[in-house]
This record gives C-alpha cells, sequence and structure tokens, in this order.
C-alpha cells in the first residue's frame, strides 16, 4: 500500500487542523482497503476560546453517518475533550448513557452525531487519531494462529488488543491497558478481528504509520503465498437462470415484505469462489470484521436449491431465538449475499445504495476468506460475539437515522425509448422516487442518459426480438426482476392521407408503434409475474378516441395498442398485473414534434404553432414530465385497485370530451 500525501497539496491548507484531518480522512477513505462506506473514524484536537474568552481543548471527531472519502470539516463533530476523557474514568455505562453523555459533551449540537468511538479517541493522547477496518490486518488476525501471526509481524511498538464490543466497553478497555504505557514508543494499536489506531501530533506521521502498517501485513500475505490465492472461473449463466434469478427475488420480496434488488456478480473471481470445493464451509464462518454484519448478515445462503432461501430464513429465525435475551425483535431473515456454485455470488438489497454497498463487500470478503485459508484457516468470531454487534441498539439506530424509504425503492422499471421526451422524464421522475430504471432506445446515447447507479441505459431495438432479450438479460443480472414497465417508445409519421400512405410509411409506424409493444409485453410478462405489484404501462394517444385527418398509421397503431392492452388486462390480472393506459396529447417538448411536424399539424387545424400548443379546454400546454408523473402515480400504490383504465392528459380536449 502506498501513502497518497501531497506534500504540496497539504501547504494549501496553511495547517489548518480541520482543514487537515478532512484532507487525511479522505486519503484513508479512498482505499476500500482500508475503509468501506463510512467505516473507520478520524479525529484531531485543538485549542479554541469560548465566548468568555476562555481556552478549552476540542476534540473534532468524525460524526457517525459521514464517509470518510468524501467528508470535510463540517463533517467533525466537536466536544469537550476533558469531558470525554472523565467518562472512560467510570466503571460502567449503558450504550444509551454513552450517547447521551457524548451529545451533552457537544460544543455546537447542532454538529453531527459524534462517533461511538469518540470516547476513545479522547484516551489517546495525541493530536491527530486514525481508525481503519484495514483488510490485510483483519485477515491476519480472522486466523487460528491470529495472535501468534501478528507478533511475527509486528514488534514492540505495536500493541495488541483481543476484540471487544465498539464503544464505551472499546474505550475503557484501551484506558485501562495503557495506563503505563510510554505513548511515544508506540506507532500504533492493532484490535484483533476489528482493525488498527494510529496516532501522532503531525497529520502525516498518524496516516503514514497507517500505511506502514497495512503494507507490512499485505508483505507477510504475499510472503506466505496468500496474496493472490484467488480462485477464477467462467460463468455457466444460461438463459433458463434468469427467471431462477427472479424467482429467488420474489421468494426474498415475500419474506420481506417489500421490494428488493438482486444483482449477480458472476464475474471470473466470483464464479471462482463459488466454485471453491470448501466454498460452503469457510464462506459461512462470518464476516471481516463484525459491523459488516449490519450490511451482509453474518453469512450468506448457499442456493444449492429452490429451498435454498426458505432454509436459511429457518436457520436465521433460529439463530435470533438461540442468542435472544427476551427483549429484542427479529430483523428480517432475508439474506443479503448469496453463494450461487458455478455462477457467481448473489446480492440482496432493499435499495441501490445497499446494493452497492454489499456488492463492495462481497468482493473484498472473498478476497480475506481465500487469503486466511491459504495461512491456515478462516475464523471470525463466534456467532454470539457477531450477533451482539448486529443487534447493538447503537448500529440498530445508524439504519433508522438513513433517509425515509420511498415508495419506489427496491424497484425496477423499464423504459422504452428513454432517451428523450416522455421517456426520459418518465426514467427521472421513477429515479427520483428511488426505483432503479432500466432505459433502453436505439440511440446509444441512453447509455449515459443518467449519472446514477441506478440507471441502466443500455442501446436496443425495440422492434428486434432478440434485441429485447439482451436487454432484459442484463436487466436481470443487475436488478433482479422487472416491477413496471412503460412501453412507450414510438414515433409520429409525416402527414399523410389514406390515399398517399405508402406501404413502407404504413408497416414501419406498425412495426414500432405497435408490434414493439407486442414483443416488449411478451418478453416481460414472466419476470412481470414474479415482481412486487407488477403493472405495464402503455403510452397511447388522444387520437385514440379522436383521430385526426393525415395520422392514418399513427392513429390505428395507437388504437391497436391500447386494445392489446384491454386484451392484457383480462389475460395478466389473475397474476396480479396491472395494465394502464396513458393518452397523452400536444406533449411538445418531445422529439415526436419536430418544427415540420408542428408547423403541419397546427395548419389542419388551421391554427398558429402558438395557438395549437394550448389548443385544450385549460388552455394550458402538457409537458412530459406532467405524464411521467401521471405514468408513475397510475403505476404505484395509489392505482393498485386500478387495471384496464384509460386516463387522457391533454388539458381537455373537446373532440375525445
Amino acid at each position: 500500500m502506498k501513502s497518497l500525501w501531497d506534500d504540496n497539496h497539504a501547504k494549501t491548507l496553511n495547517n489548518d487542523p480541520l482543514k487537515l484531518r478532512a484532507y487525511t480522512s479522505n486519503l484513508l477513505g479512498a482505499d476500500q482497503d482500508l475503509v468501506m462506506h463510512g467505516g473507520g473514524n478520524t479525529s484531531v484536537k485543538v485549542m479554541e476560546k469560548n465566548i468568555l474568552g476562555e481556552e478549552k481543548e476540542i476534540l473534532y471527531v468524525k460524526g457517525s453517518g459521514h464517509d470518510l472519502k468524501t467528508m470535510g470539516p463540517e463533517g467533525l463533530s466537536p466536544c469537550d475533550l476533558e469531558y470525554l476523557k472523565k467518562l472512560c474514568q467510570l466503571d460502567t455505562m449503558t450504550d444509551m448513557e454513552m450517547v447521551r453523555e457524548m451529545k451533552f459533551s457537544q460544543m455546537i449540537h447542532s454538529a453531527p452525531t459524534p462517533s461511538v468511538e469518540a470516547i476513545l479517541h479522547a484516551v489517546i493522547p495525541f493530536k491527530f487519531v486514525d481508525h481503519t477496518h484495514t483488510d490485510a490486518v483483519v485477515t491476519l488476525t480472522n486466523n487460528p494462529k491470529g495472535e501468534e501471526i501478528i507478533a511475527k509481524v509486528y514488534g514492540d511498538d505495536i500493541m495488541v488488543l483481543p476484540y471487544t464490543m465498539p464503544g464505551f466497553i472499546l474505550a475503557k478497555q484501551i484506558y485501562e491497558a495503557t495506563k503505563n504505557v510510554d505513548w511515544n514508543k508506540l506507532r500504533g494499536i492493532v484490535l484483533l478481528n476489528h482493525g488498527v489506531f494510529t496516532f501522532s501530533d503531525d497529520p502525516k506521521v498518524a496516516y503514514e504509520n497507517m500505511i506502514a502498517i497495512v503494507s507490512e501485513a499485505e508483505n507477510y500475505l504475499k510472503e506466505n503465498g496468500a496474496w493472490d490465492n484467488m480462485a477464477k472461473g467462467k460463468s455457466n449463466l444460461h438463459d433458463k437462470h434468469l427467471i431462477e434469478i427472479a424467482s429467488m427475488r420474489k421468494k426474498c420480496m415475500d419474506y420481506f415484505g417489500a421490494a428488493m434488488l438482486t444483482r449477480l456478480k458472476d464475474d471470473e473471481l466470483s464464479v471462482g469462489f463459488s466454485n471453491l470445493e470448501n466454498v460452503k464451509n469457510s464462506a459461512t464462518r462470518g464476516p471481516i470484521t463484525p459491523d459488516h454484519v449490519i450490511q451482509t448478515k453474518r453469512i450468506p445462503v448457499i442456493l444449492e436449491s429452490d429451498k435454498s432461501i426458505d432454509e436459511y430464513v429457518g436457520e436465521y429465525k433460529n439463530y435470533f431465538e438461540k442468542n435472544n435475551d427476551g427483549t429484542l425483535t427479529c430483523l428480517d431473515p432475508v439474506p443479503r449475499v448469496g453463494v450461487w456454485p458455478g455462477l457467481g455470488m448473489m446480492a440482496f438489497a432493499p435499495n441501490i445504495k445497499r446494493m452497492n454497498i454489499i456488492s463492495d463487500i462481497v468482493d473484498h470478503t472473498m478476497k480475506c476468506i481465500q487469503q486466511g485459508e491459504a495461512l491456515g484457516g478462516w475464523k471470525t468470531l463466534t456467532a454470539e460475539q457477531i450477533f451482539e454487534l448486529e443487534y447493538w441498539e447503537l448500529e440498530q439506530a445508524k439504519l433508522k437515522r438513513g433517509p425515509a424509504k420511498k415508495e419506489w425503492d427496491g424497484k425496477v422499471v423499464l423504459i422504452t425509448g428513454a432517451n428523450s421526451g416522455i421517456g426520459k422524464a418518465c426514467a427521472e421522475d421513477f429515479l427520483a422516487q428511488g426505483a432503479c430504471v432500466v432505459g433502453l432506445d436505439i440511440n446509444p446515447e441512453v447509455k449515459e442518459c443518467f449519472s446514477s447507479q441506478a440507471f441502466l441505459g443500455l442501446e436496443c431495438d425495440v422492434t428486434n426480438t432478440e434485441s429485447l432479450k439482451l436487454a432484459i438479460k442484463q436487466s436481470i443480472l443487475n436488478f433482479g426482476g422487472i416491477d413496471c414497465v412503460v412501453s412507450n417508445a414510438g414515433s409520429f409519421p409525416k402527414s399523410s392521407a389514406i390515399e398517399d400512405l405508402d406501404d413502407e410509411s404504413w408497416q414501419k409506424a406498425i412495426d414500432l408503434n405497435l408490434t414493439s409493444h407486442l414483443k416488449l409485453m411478451r418478453e416481460c410478462i414472466p419476470y412481470l409475474k414474479l415482481g412486487y405489484d407488477p403493472s405495464f404501462m402503455i403510452m397511447a394517444s388522444k387520437n385514440v378516441m379522436a383521430p385526426g385527418p393525415g395520422a392514418g398509421a399513427y392513429s390505428v397503431s395507437k388504437a391497436g395498442i391500447t386494445q392489446l392492452g384491454r386484451v392484457a388486462t383480462m389475460e395478466l390480472g389473475k397474476h396480479g398485473i396491472r395494465v394502464n393506459m396513458v393518452h397523452p396529447n400536444a406533449i411538445f417538448d418531445t422529439g415526436v414534434w419536430t418544427d415540420d411536424v408542428l408547423k403541419s399539424r397546427a395548419a389542419n387545424y388551421g391554427l398558429s404553432v402558438e395557438e395549437y400548443k394550448r389548443n385544450n379546454i385549460l388552455q394550458t400546454e402538457i409537458t412530459s414530465k406532467d405524464v411521467a408523473v401521471l405514468t408513475r402515480v397510475m403505476a404505484g400504490q395509489a392505482f393498485s385497485k386500478t387495471t384496464g383504465a384509460q386516463v387522457p392528459i391533454d388539458g381537455g380536449n373537446e373532440r375525445v370530451l
């Protein structure tokens, strides 16, 4: 591991301790081998004057919920250092008392809640304190001979302490262990099965001590043939497995009681790990560090049969009952990680943020387990110890403080024609409501349409069945299923009287505006049957009820998909799939309405372009966003008891009325 410290950049911070603290925090957070997704914590001690002019020593410690990778000075919580030092002298303190007292110690009450390790940071008598959950060091300790290995790797300048629960208990442990220690002879503390602390009055020294300690662990792994001990394999994925993925997701959602995402990781490392001869044993011994249990649960499910998830749920409930002291409520029993032999690793999550966290933890866990096995065995904390952290009220409180669940969290929406107009507006609206969106479009620019990790843009010719199949396959591999389809792709052909309508123009309109919707529906139905509150939204047109002259091909094709939707309503209702239709009219901010088309249609009605835009009872212009909101609402809970509906969004059209 290499130091990322940049002397030139550090000079620009003008020795500001808070800016330097944020800088080295960001350096630590930039490497997932050190900390992952908000893990680890840092602090700095400074002298400041209060409003009375009195000097006070303040501990600025990382605020709970902030990520070292992106944290600025505002992510640090200022606390009364002297008060925190006094707390560690108490014999006992409950978790809730600790939280209350840390909050009481805050100098600015609007600042973020201090890290649960704030008291520990106060105990260490140096200005800068760094704490990481580094993979390499924890891998050495997750071993039957962990303490012996650590002794070989490090000298007397590293203090080694056994695992204990974070918070006050850990702070008390370090307080007692270091009472008679010459801190100047220590460059770090290794907490078995947990992580590393480094410290110094110089931020560069504290940071580079961390890098050095981790590098020594990495070198030991390399020297003992563990570093590159990573199995590789080729996926045996077939199309039949796609429906199995959706079925797994459905089973998890049934137990979870809400929508969930599922992802198959079938890269060569994931497949190689899933193929390990002893994977069922080694993968179910526990996580790298106990705090991962909050995201991944203690062990993965081994997906050997269609009963595997049911069996896992039963085993989780038994695990809970065995360790419950009678005061706890069981969390959902759904697995978050799965090992699918021969196919790769599975991740299950309630939303895209958690999905990405779980996926990253899986990558690191596969590496650490194989390195650990090469060193003589992967051994983690006991189930009882991990349970204690999984049900620790302070960890559970972190989850509760997260953003409120949105209606579309965990749901997957597939939208055609997503690169522009109504399709793009729908994608944007669903994303804002927490959905994962698969956007299909013949324009390759759809891949870059949104930067959100919840968006998967795929180039696809919706008139081509094979192209659709491939796009749906990618949808299932990335998100696990399909809950809602917005069948939107279409075009408005050039105006033409029936007697002048050529075969090619007619067929092109029918192929895109009608037949492609049939193909999409046909390919999506098997997955919608396994979806969560599934719905199929058809983007039809006002022309279904009130066709206009010169729009024969368009009007007939839109009438056709409306009729298709009515038939689908009757066929799919028994599977809980709702089919509804939206009839927009005159949505002028779409690619369909080129200047030429707009002028031509306005002329047909003897109106100017501006008059034509507002030619409705409400005398208002309808936008793509308006259509998107209606589409999303109709696909959601508000219309959960409605199917077969045809709803206009046209400002009121006299011809329709």
